[in-house]
């Protein structure tokens, strides 16, 4: 399958170590199946811990393959500033969605959803299903 055709995956948070190592893990859990786009969008662009519209700007372009972008948030400002590029809408493609879903679990099941080939509705279900993981 082309990845042309899947969903592209943007991951925000507050530490670019963060968002690098969710991209990793959840890369790493689709085996040997097709390759999803994923981004990593965390900290800025000097490399404080903090959220950089820019980044999640570049993250978002650098993945759009055309069926859509999910991007997953850790927490309050990272959360808020994709929303804010959201509502003023010209700074993301028009298919980006934020979803809520958990961060590193739901970035598992959307890349790991997405690398079937399912579209960004599926891929949102899948995340935000991730909430009842039960530990115990």
């Amino acid at each position: 399958m082309s990845d042309e055709k899947l969903v592209g995956i943007v991951l925000v948070s507050h530490s670019a170590a963060v968002a690098s190592a969710v991209a990793e893990l959840a890369r790493g859990l689709v085996g040997g199946g097709t390759a999803v786009p994923v981004a990593a969008a965390g900290g800025t662009e000097g490399g404080a811990l903090g959220t950089s519209a820019e980044l999640i700007a570049a993250a978002a372009a650098s993945v759009d393959r055309g069926a859509g972008v999910a991007v997953l948030a850790d927490l309050g400002s990272a959360v808020l500033t994709v929303k804010a590029m959201l509502a003023e809408g010209d700074e993301l493609p028009d298919t980006a969605r934020l979803l809520d879903a958990p961060f590193v679990e739901g970035a598992v099941a959307a890349v790991v959803t997405a690398s079937t080939g399912a579209d960004l509705d599926t891929v949102e279900a899948a995340a935000t299903e991730a909430y009842n993981y039960r530990k115990v």
